[in-house]
């Protein structure tokens, strides 16, 4: 099969499409016909040494995927030959840039059947990153108010989607031209980070979803209520500055399970969330896809996803 190899760390041109044997399932794992795998940052942070997760080389890039299983490995419930599945390889985050990749049977589930397979690989890695700022990290329930920083982003957008559906009151920071589309997704509020400063138009926030970094996290602490809570899937945060605001703060790694990508695709399929594909390119061009996550190529606003059956 092919599948695109990282021998050594770098810039995107270290990525080489070669052909590989077909891996097979081990215990606790299926083999999936991939159909089309899902692109993001975390893929180049991987491809340039940059993971925070060890990343022994050689690897095969990719996490987010959609496709048909094939083959089961031993104590494998639940999944059989021929389930058409959406979700990522592995805790490692790696194998989906391929013809075939094994995964993880506890971090797949049955594809929403609303989607292509091409709009299910957009979904995994962002959507539940998401979930776990929103609910599992913040804590939020319905009447409280949260700040996402990045909400015209992939993992923003369904941040806003899912605080609407959660009842939560949700203030959005876009730039100008996303302030329409951040809005008709259901945020409460739309700022344009480019002409208002955010920490003048809000104040005693119950949280703050951070999916931008630096400065901006550093400000938004200010918007926050005593107790409150800045969850960053960026980076660190700063501790100096959670004391000094008497709130708390954390930076956390996405763990995606087959229970949220079974909740996410009942919303998915009722018609309660939309997911937004960028560019779709062959699996041939992944060097282009990583191009543009460099900004080297234009970048598309959604997500880029790399559809396996194209040639």
């Amino acid at each position: 099969m092919m599948a695109w190899r990282v021998n050594e760390f770098g810039p995107p041109e270290i990525m080489k499409f070669e052909s590989v044997s077909r891996p097979e399932p081990g215990p606790s794992e299926v083999l999936i016909k991939v159909k089309a795998a899902g692109v993001g940052p975390w893929d180049s942070w991987i491809r340039a040494g940059k993971s925070v997760l060890p990343q022994p080389l050689p690897l095969t890039l990719g996490s987010d995927l959609s496709g048909e299983i094939v083959a089961i490995g031993p104590d494998v419930a639940e999944l059989a030959v021929g389930n058409q599945v959406y979700g990522v390889t592995n805790p490692q985050f790696v194998g989906a840039y391929a013809e075939y990749a094994v995964a993880s049977a506890g971090m797949v589930s049955t594809k929403p059947t609303s989607l292509t397979h091409v709009e299910a690989a957009s979904v995994p890695v962002v959507a539940v990153t998401a979930w776990q700022a929103l609910f599992d990290h913040a804590q939020l329930e319905a009447g409280q108010t949260v700040v996402i920083q990045g909400a015209a982003g992939n993992v923003g957008s369904y941040a806003v989607q899912l605080a609407r559906q959660a009842g939560v009151q949700t203030i959005a920071t876009v730039s100008t031209g996303d302030i329409s589309a951040v809005r008709d997704l259901g945020a409460n509020i739309v700022i344009d980070h480019r002409t208002q400063r955010f920490e003048k138009e809000v104040q005693d926030a119950d949280a703050v979803i951070d999916l931008v970094g630096g400065e901006t996290q550093e400000r938004s602490f200010k918007v926050l209520r005593r107790g409150g809570k800045l969850i960053s899937a960026v980076s660190r945060p700063d501790q100096n500055l959670a004391k000094r605001h008497d709130v708390e703060a954390m930076f956390f790694l996405v763990n995606v399970t087959k229970q949220y990508l079974r909740e996410i695709a009942r919303l998915l399929d009722g018609g309660k969330l939309r997911t937004k594909v960028g560019a779709v390119l062959s699996l041939a061009d992944a060097r282009e896809a990583h191009l543009m996550l460099e900004h080297v190529r234009r970048q598309p606003k959604g997500k880029i996803v790399l559809d396996v059956g194209a040639r």
